[in-house]
């Protein structure tokens, strides 16, 4: 690992006091059993998410991403170490934890916008009658669909799903949005424009996300600030900050130098630390 990745946040603060983390990882490590044997996903993982965070998660396949994502969701106790939210341990699935799920597929096809972003909140009961529809409006209005609250997914781009989506969970209040390679079976052009959006809306809302992805360019694009791990099991390999990098200066040398170092880092080093 290139030095302690919580060190290397830390020094990012300048000195100044470090904000309270609100989703914090300590020496988790993480294991799946099968039939034959057990199998390790992750090793001993430490990280902290702050509030507001686009924090990414990049890795090859293989490397506990979306294990990470599952533990942090409460589906995957750890076997070693602790996850906390807001500094409570994680132990179960809760409304504090919202997951946007690749391609937005959880949208249901029947139900209309307004029907999609009242689902979870008359299902789980936390929010009821005129209440729930004036909040589900008032969301809708703030990522920009409020004119389509009538309208079928099916009738929709791909962006405009995408807002649905990350309106329906933001309508629960939750403390952080989970997002496990959510353009990862898009065409190139697509991704990018999806990448856009979620960034735009981030502009508005700073809701704190952390986001699964495999694409150096991506974790780069979409991040404030990247844990890369290493090939399985995953462990931290660095911490790096990406809050100046967007699709307006990809083609700048730092860029292509933040670029090369992750590659490093997932590959090269990689191999001489074997």
């Amino acid at each position: 690992m290139e030095g302690s990745a919580i060190a290397e946040a830390r020094s990012m603060a300048g000195g100044q006091d470090f904000p309270v983390p609100l989703l914090s990882a300590r020496g988790v490590t993480l294991q799946y059993r099968t039939p034959q044997h057990i199998v390790t996903a992750t090793w001993r993982v430490d990280f902290d998410v702050l509030p507001s965070d686009r924090f990414v998660l990049l890795g090859p396949s293989g490397c506990g991403k979306s294990s990470i994502l599952k533990s942090v969701g409460g589906f995957l106790p750890p076997v070693e170490g602790t996850l906390t939210i807001n500094g409570r341990p994680i132990t179960r699935p809760g409304p504090d934890r919202m997951m946007v799920f690749q391609e937005f597929e959880q949208l249901l096809p029947w139900r209309t916008v307004l029907g999609n972003v009242l689902f979870p909140m008359r299902a789980t009961g936390r929010f009821r009658g005129r209440a729930a529809i004036e909040r589900a409006r008032d969301i809708l209005d703030r990522v920009g669909l409020g004119k389509f609250t009538d309208v079928y997914p099916h009738m929709l781009s791909g962006g405009m799903k995408m807002r649905v989506a990350i309106a329906r969970a933001m309508a629960m209040e939750p403390d952080i949005l989970l997002m496990d390679e959510p353009f990862a079976a898009l065409d190139a052009l697509t991704r990018r424009k999806m990448q856009e959006e979620l960034l735009a809306l981030w502009d508005q809302l700073h809701f704190t996300m952390l986001f699964v992805t495999h694409s150096i360019e991506e974790a780069i694009l979409v991040g404030s600030r990247i844990l890369v791990l290493s090939p399985h099991p995953g462990r931290v390999r660095a911490e790096l900050n990406a809050d100046a990098f967007h699709h307006g200066n990809i083609d700048q040398a730092a860029f292509g130098q933040l670029s090369k170092r992750i590659h490093r880092l997932l590959f090269e080093d990689a191999e001489v630390a074997r």
